[in-house]
Parts: C-alpha cells; structure tokens; sequence
C-alpha cells in the first residue's frame, strides 16, 4: 500500500473517530488502485487525484456517521445506495462496516459490471450490484419498502431524491442524503414533497469535509408512513416536476 495513501486515509479516519485493521485501509487501497484503472477506459469519476479520492469520495463517504452514529455499534441492518455511479458511498460503508447488508443501484450497466468486480476483488460478502431504474424498482414489491436506510450523493433537488428514495424505505427506516453547498432553501421547497411521500425531515447535520475547505450536510428523514402506490412516478417525471 502506498504511504501517503496511508496517512490520507489515517488522518480523515481520525476525524471521524474511526479506526479501521490493515486489512481494510488495504481494501481502500486497492478500491482506489481499480477505480483509477478502470477510470481510463469508462467514465466513472472526474477525481482521480489521490489525496481528492480519499477525501471527496472515501471520507465524505463515512461521514454518514455523522448522522447516523449507530453504524458505529456493529448495526446489520439493510442499506440501499441509490444512484451509487463508482460505487459511492456504499462501498467505503461496506468496508468500513461489514455487518450492513448492502445493495448498490444504478442506472447504467457498465458500472455494474465495474462493481461486480470490486466486489470480487475486495472478497465483499452480503453487497449486491443491481442495473435498474428506481422509477422501476421503487414499485416492485421485492425492494419497495424493504430498506432500514437508503442513502444517495446523486446530484438532484431533495424533492426528487426523495421520490426516488423513500418508496425503498420501510416504516420506521431512514433516507438520508448527501448534500454540499447552502441548502435551507432546498429545505423549505421539499417538506411538502417529503410529507406527501410519508416522510419527515428528522435532521440536518453540517459540517466541514475533513481535510477539506468543502461544506456538506447530511439530511436525514424519517419514513413514518407507507408511500402512496402513485409514488415514485413513472421514468422522467420525478426531475421534471419534483412534488410541490
């Protein structure tokens, strides 16, 4: 393993208060060694850079701990990464915390197959990589609310995100989405959407990306009821007309 990747990773693990064996900073290592790789030949990520991919992917990936604490306590529950592109933040969760059982969902295929083979490579056990729409999936009643948590760093306003992620949720379970930049805004517009959807915004946690100039937020909702069938919406419309 190389040193410096080391010490990048040592240093963001501490501010978070995590402390990971050899063995997984060594899965990092080769997560990062594939994700380059694999980088020149299919579009995968536009941070490559060493330091960048340690601290914008794999410590901004944990710092789901922020808001949920509970990983910390050997939690087994189910977790759905939505929109998961190279593999974030489900795979760096799986690492760092083995015990969740974890699908990986996305809407192209060959990041799929760029999954199965980190999978492999780093000898995961209980992750899957599925190729699918969550339009589609999000009202098959083999993932429709089947979910303790759902997580997504996809790049869209909350009210759609939201559409996408909650029908995945079980009562009682938690979306949870990745966030940077000002936010209050994006708050406001999407308590309807949140409601309607069966949900409620429990929590904001902000904070300062470890290492990092970088500003994010974590938002965690609440399922407290069943989404309506209606929900999600078919193939499209959810970024159209996000829910007013």
């Amino acid at each position: 393993m190389d040193r410096q990747f080391q010490v990048w990773l040592k240093n963001g693990l501490s501010e978070l208060a995590l402390d990971l064996s050899e063995e997984q900073s060594e899965q990092f290592y080769q997560y990062y060694e594939m994700l380059t790789e694999w980088n020149k030949v299919m579009n995968l990520t536009a941070i490559t850079e060493m330091e960048q991919v340690v601290f914008k992917h794999f410590i901004d990936s944990l710092s789901l701990v922020k808001g949920l604490p509970e990983l910390k306590e050997c939690f087994s529950g189910s977790v759905l990464d939505l929109g998961t592109g190279a593999g974030f933040p489900g795979i760096p969760l799986k690492i760092a915390f083995p015990d969740l059982r974890i699908t990986l969902l996305d809407s192209l295929n060959k990041r799929i197959r760029f999954l199965d083979a980190v999978i492999d490579k780093l000898n995961l056990s209980h992750i899957t990589a599925i190729h699918g729409r969550a339009e589609d999936l999000g009202k098959d009643a083999k993932y429709r609310e089947q979910y303790d948590i759902c997580v997504s760093r996809a790049v869209a306003n909350l009210s759609t995100l939201s559409e996408y992620c909650l029908p995945f949720v079980r009562v009682n379970g938690c979306f949870v989405s990745y966030k940077s930049g000002a936010i209050q805004g994006e708050l406001e517009q999407s308590k309807n959407a949140v409601r309607i959807l069966g949900g409620k915004i429990e929590n904001v946690v902000t904070f300062q990306l470890p290492c990092s100039d970088a500003g994010r937020s974590l938002i965690k909702i609440r399922k407290i009821q069943q989404t309506y069938r209606k929900y999600p919406r078919k193939a499209g419309l959810p970024g159209k007309e996000p829910i007013k």
